[in-house]
């Protein structure tokens, strides 16, 4: 039988503490929360106010309700004053020293069975323990800011912890309308572990002038569905804040991948610090402001300089092949869609109508429409076929010596201007450019699978594509109504070179026995707003193509981070693939 908790302390009143009170006071708990002085208490006050009162004006509270809850709260600046609560939740800065002080005061204050929570998000929660005489009563709950909204509570037991305790407070956190997670005490835990990896390598990226901020924030958007892009998260979160839990991880784990990226330590210098300064990665209108203002271009293509592209070449009859064909006949072009016979070149074809009419009987087209579209549509075989498209884009298979073979085909036929562009996810597209006599002419399109429904396009220039072919890049991506980012020619490219390393990171943590699978995809979709967990995304990619993607940028960067999983190895080599094979890190019927 789950303890009971009718009194809590909560310890710190800054943004985290105020909301792990409110959640508190409003499932029906007396609150006492300390602070160090009395303009703390009152910074904390404002924070629980304006907050309910944003509830009430979202109808998720009334103003009796709001009333209650408030008077649940009280407000004090003793220690002394938590001697009678069943738990004390501490959620001030992440400081060990700062911490471990807090703790040993508590020991003395309450009573031997009250439990003593920290809800650090990066610290060991074992070496928080030890400044106690009870490391048993002693447990990690991790909420997410804003508490009020997050479901997630990561909690942290270490070798010590009471199962107990671990019962009671799980039953405490579903009955405060949570989703738990029990784990062990690591650097990171769950979600921060396989989260801040990403973020840091995103600063890198943008440290190397790789991407711009907008491109590298909107990949992830457009390319993976993602709430935030890592950079405007970087400045939600604060970079100081940032700089502390990599620099801890680092610390714990001595993954190079952990240690912050050097413009973190500049910026937090210069005192950039995010969206609380007013200024970190973006400018805002004030501090605390949500805003962006424009401080600068946010893109340096000219698209004035683009070349005019009526008729379109698409090379290969797969899925994303037609996708694209489809996509592009949409938006206007004449599309010449070649096969390497009649017979696939046709049911190809076929392939996009049957589409077509799918949008029709769901309402997005009209049958005049699907027709229209179907007319600026033909099959062919022979290359010399394509010799009047303004633009050729290759989609056939990922093997280096076919794409090879085909750009020394389009050079051949292709008239002097004509753009040339791969589709490669992972090859470098300087090897198709190498293959022909005009490599100024070489761009990659790197489309999202299904093209018709993905509004990403990752533009990819090599050192030799001219400017006038990326301005058509881009041109031609905004007239399909696509989102188009910019990057060089390496492996990965951004969304790919972002988002594997963060599932060879889940892999590592999965076979290390730190969590299970279902509740590590829990951890990133409750705890960050993502829209699959790392398995599930693993299963439906196919944990195949996502061993090969892994592998090819662990040969590109040479980084030990990188070398993937050998769980995911041996799955692969057991015919587990995911989704496709029906087994994967999970069974499907």
């Amino acid at each position: 039988m789950a303890r009971e908790f009718s009194s809590v302390g909560v310890i710190g009143l800054g943004t985290m503490g105020a909301g792990i009170a409110e959640v508190l006071a409003r499932s029906g708990l007396d609150v006492i929360a300390v602070e160090v002085d009395d303009a703390g208490l009152a910074r904390g006050r404002g924070h629980l106010e304006h907050s309910t009162e944003r509830a009430v004006a979202r109808g998720k509270l009334d103003a009796d309700g709001r009333a209650a809850l408030l008077g649940r709260i009280r407000g004090t600046t003793s220690l002394a004053d938590l001697a009678g609560v069943d738990l004390v939740i501490e959620a001030i800065p992440e400081s060990l020293d700062l911490k471990a002080e807090v703790f040993a005061e508590l020991d003395r204050i309450t009573g031997p069975d009250t439990i003593l929570a920290s809800n650090t998000s990066s610290l060991s929660v074992t070496e928080i323990g030890v400044h106690t005489s009870r490391p048993g009563k002693v447990v990690g709950l991790h909420f997410f800011n804003p508490a009020p909204v997050l479901k997630l509570i990561e909690v942290v037991r270490t070798v010590v912890t009471e199962p107990d305790v671990v019962g009671d407070v799980v039953a405490l956190a579903e009955k405060l309308g949570k989703t738990p997670v029990v784990i062990g005490d690591r650097a990171g835990f769950i979600a921060n572990a396989l989260l801040f990896g990403y973020l840091n390598h995103a600063v890198t990226m943008y440290e190397q002038r790789y991407a711009t901020r907008e491109d590298l924030d909107a990949a992830m958007r457009f390319g993976c569905g993602y709430p935030m892009g890592p950079l405007s998260l970087l400045d939600l979160i604060g970079l100081d804040t940032a700089y502390e839990i990599l620099d801890t991880m680092y610390h714990q784990s001595r993954n190079r991948l952990h240690a912050p990226a050097p413009l973190l330590k500049q910026m937090i210098t210069a005192g950039l610090l995010g969206r609380k300064s007013g200024r970190g990665f973006y400018t805002y209108r004030e501090p605390d402001s949500p805003v962006v203002v424009d401080d600068g271009p946010a893109s340096t293509v000219d698209t004035s300089a683009a070349r005019e592209v009526r008729t379109v070449g698409v090379v290969g009859t797969g899925t994303m092949a037609t996708g694209i064909a489809e996509v592009f006949a949409k938006a206007g072009f004449e599309v010449l869609l070649r096969g390497r016979t009649a017979a696939k070149a046709e049911a190809a074809a076929g392939r996009v109508r049957s589409s077509l009419d799918r949008s029709v009987r769901k309402g997005r087209l009209t049958e005049e429409a699907a027709a229209e579209v179907a007319a600026r549509l033909r099959p062919v075989v022979d290359f010399a076929d394509l010799a009047g498209a303004d633009l050729v884009v290759e989609a056939v298979a990922e093997e280096l010596g076919v794409k090879r073979a085909v750009f020394a085909e389009l050079d051949r036929v292709l008239r002097p201007g004509a753009v040339l562009a791969t589709t490669t996810s992972s090859l470098p597209v300087i090897e198709c450019a190498a293959a022909t006599t005009r490599p100024s002419d070489v761009v990659g399109l790197h489309f999202f699978n299904p093209a018709q429904a993905m509004k990403l396009v990752e533009v990819v220039r090599t050192i030799s594509t001219g400017p006038a072919v990326l301005a058509t890049a881009h041109a031609v991506c905004e007239r399909l109504r696509k989102h188009p980012v910019h990057c060089a020619d390496r492996a990965g490219f951004i969304v790919n070179a972002l988002l594997f390393p963060y599932l060879n990171d889940a892999v590592k943590m999965l076979e290390a026995h730190y969590a299970e699978a279902a509740d590590i995809d829990t951890a990133m979709k409750v705890g960050c707003g993502l829209p699959m967990g790392p398995f599930e995304l693993l299963d439906v990619v196919g944990l195949d193509v996502s061993l090969a993607i892994q592998r090819t940028l662990y040969r590109e960067f040479r980084e030990a981070g990188f070398g993937p999983a050998p769980l995911l190895e041996h799955l692969v080599t057991a015919g587990r693939l995911g989704r496709k094979t029906g087994k994967g890190f999970y069974d499907y019927t």
